[in-house]
């Protein structure tokens, strides 16, 4: 072989080794590239470490510490929780071609339809929206989920996080379409310095799933008519330095209770926020300063009546009813249910005293 030759191989491989070293250290300092599952074929994308592929923020909270695992006793592995995330591609975006093939498809990806099959708990928002004459201002306005949630909020970005609430994990945020400046009623959004987030106001009733009988559930293996659904109340959460909108998860299981508070985002958007005196000075404010419960869910006559309005989270002072049931029995209240373990999950906080104290001043 000619000497230029052997000279241009060579080169090309010192330049292919180079090339490889340098994506090699990249890698480790941006943190690499997901590796594939054990028993995975061996390409992969990233993915596989998205929220929709692992499913990992339910798993998390769940076996954290303080979470319902420590009543159950049962690994998140072992339920069929599980098997809420997106196990490929086709899930979202495989539509059928009509000739008895599929497709992929993006415009199926950006139908809402496609990503209510799988968050139930927005659509039942929504029906609840409907029964009360009400829409949300962005699906009245024609929007889809795909509006705002982009490529990173569905698809991720490679990087492994253990919920939603996890900095840098949904990207969408108010202000990409609604700037401060372009605001018209300006008062109203700087009079709380920045300390108050939009979903604190503009949101309304959180959707709730109340008292899930987690011993029928495992008895069963189907979660319809384990729980009580409302949407008639906010709650108040600490979250990344701002107040927002929360909610709660209840639940019962081997005698015992348990709830879980968050920050929470409810696709039920006014574009009219609350008043001042929907916060100040409320009802609900009044009892938690007068250092009673809120009681913000009542069973009578065998109905849950759940509260109404806006409710800070102080969790030793908010009461529900704990109800149970059987086979083919009814809901029924728990006698003497005992006190609920209570977990604060999203990386949210009660509100302070401080805040406490301030909203209980009542606005003129």
């Amino acid at each position: 072989m000619p000497e230029g030759q052997d000279s241009r191989k060579a080169f090309t491989r010192f330049s292919l080794l180079r090339a490889g070293l340098f994506l090699f250290l990249a890698g480790c300092l941006l943190g690499g590239l997901p590796a594939c599952a054990e028993g995975e074929h061996e390409e992969c994308s990233f993915f596989d470490t998205s929220l929709h592929k692992t499913g990992e923020g339910m798993r998390y909270w769940y076996e954290e510490e303080g979470g319902f695992m420590e009543i159950t006793g049962i690994p998140y592995k072992e339920l069929g929780c599980k098997h809420c995330h997106v196990k490929s591609c086709d899930q979202c975006h495989a539509e059928e071609a009509g000739d008895q093939t599929m497709r992929f498809s993006v415009d199926k990806s950006r139908k809402s339809d496609t990503c209510l099959v799988c968050h139930v708990r927005a659509t039942a928002a929504m029906g609840f929206d409907k029964q009360a004459g009400f829409t949300d201002v962005h699906f009245g306005a024609g929007m889809a989920c795909a509006d705002c949630h982009k490529g990173k909020d569905v698809h991720g970005d490679g990087k492994f996080r253990h919920s939603m609430r996890a900095v840098d994990s949904v990207n969408v945020g108010c202000e990409d379409c609604h700037p401060r400046e372009d605001l018209s009623d300006e008062d109203y959004h700087t009079v709380h310095d920045g300390k108050l987030h939009c979903n604190a106001c503009h949101v309304t009733g959180s959707m709730t799933c109340n008292n899930c009988h987690f011993d029928e559930f495992l008895r069963t293996g189907v979660k319809k008519g384990k729980s009580i659904p409302s949407k008639s109340w906010v709650l108040l959460v600490n979250y990344q330095g701002q107040v927002t909108s929360g909610n709660a998860q209840t639940l019962t299981g081997k005698g015992k209770t348990f709830v879980a508070y968050a920050p929470y985002y409810t696709h039920s958007v006014t574009k009219q926020g609350r008043t001042c005196d929907a916060c100040h000075g409320s009802e609900h404010v009044k009892t938690i300063v007068d250092g009673k419960s809120v009681k913000i869910t009542d069973f009578v006559d065998g109905t849950l009546v759940p509260a109404e309005g806006i409710i800070p989270l102080v969790p030793g002072q908010i009461e529900w009813a704990w109800l149970d049931m059987g086979e083919n029995k009814p809901w029924t209240k728990m006698q003497n249910p005992p006190k609920p373990q209570v977990q604060i999950v999203g990386y949210g906080k009660p509100l302070t005293e401080e805040q406490i104290d301030i909203l209980a001043e009542p606005m003129e």
